[in-house]
């Protein structure tokens, strides 16, 4: 994947989240600015994405730790780089579940 190719899907991705947010009706506020997604709970805790051009990832920082998801072109998901491999929208709703105290499930439109 080039840089442009990079770009689209990042940013694609960036609004299907917000989508999901929106379709899942849990009580998270969310604000992209430059490219940068910021999540906020009703607890004041954030959940923040972030595009990586130079390593082609996106990367995730929220307050169990900082995560970094691969684009797989195959399967058309990105897949966290570590751990058991764990795929975005799961591991998005698991983390904003034990950050918002609420239970949250989100799915790629």
């Amino acid at each position: 994947m080039n840089e442009s190719e990079f770009h689209n899907i990042a940013d694609q991705t960036i609004e299907d989240i917000q989508e999901a947010i929106d379709n899942s009706g849990a009580d998270i506020d969310y604000e992209e600015v430059g490219g940068v997604l910021t999540l906020e709970f009703e607890n004041g805790s954030k959940i923040i994405f972030s595009k990586q051009p130079p390593a082609m990832q996106l990367w995730l920082a929220a307050r169990s730790g900082g995560f970094h998801f691969d684009y797989d072109g195959d399967r058309r998901l990105w897949i966290c780089d570590s751990g058991g491999k764990e795929e975005l929208y799961a591991m998005l709703s698991r983390l904003a579940t034990e950050q918002g105290g609420e239970a949250v499930s989100l799915s790629s439109p």
